[in-house]
């Protein structure tokens, strides 16, 4: 077997952290309204990146970062804030045990705006397992 590329390990840990995010969500949004907790839970992602590009001495004037990239990361803050505040009220709304496979469906949204936008090839791995995604959401909301 061959060993995990460094992006497949930080994919591994993005998912082992997504799933703690949806059990201490849902506990958080508990006794709250759920766009505050996604403000509260904003901050602390903010002070803890700062945190880390503090220790790792990764700052950089702002000025030096391009136009463009400022753009695409406005729109991915935009749709990041749009994505947690829907996420939260999920949770408030509805079990975690449903409402986190559902989010998931993002994974098939970003297979279909990677092959369709950006160009990647689409093989018969990704579009199967882009399916499965697919096939657990329907089989949650149908009969869940």
């Amino acid at each position: 077997m061959k060993a995990l590329q460094p992006w497949a390990l930080f994919a591994i840990g993005s998912a082992f952290f997504a799933g703690l995010t949806a059990f201490f969500g849902k506990l958080g949004v508990a006794n709250i309204d759920s766009d505050l907790a996604t403000f509260i839970r904003t901050l602390i992602v903010v002070v803890l990146v700062g945190g880390i590009l503090a220790y790792r001495q990764e700052w950089k004037p702002l000025s030096q970062v391009p136009a463009a990239t400022w753009g695409f990361l406005a729109l991915s803050g935009i749709a990041t804030g749009l994505s947690w505040l829907c996420y939260y009220r999920a949770l408030q709304l509805g079990p975690v045990s449903r409402v986190a496979p559902i989010d998931k469906l993002s994974v098939a949204f970003a297979i279909v705006l990677g092959v369709v936008v950006l160009g990647e090839s689409l093989s018969w791995a990704t579009l199967l397992g882009g399916l499965l995604i697919v096939a657990g959401a329907v089989v949650l909301v149908a009969f869940g």
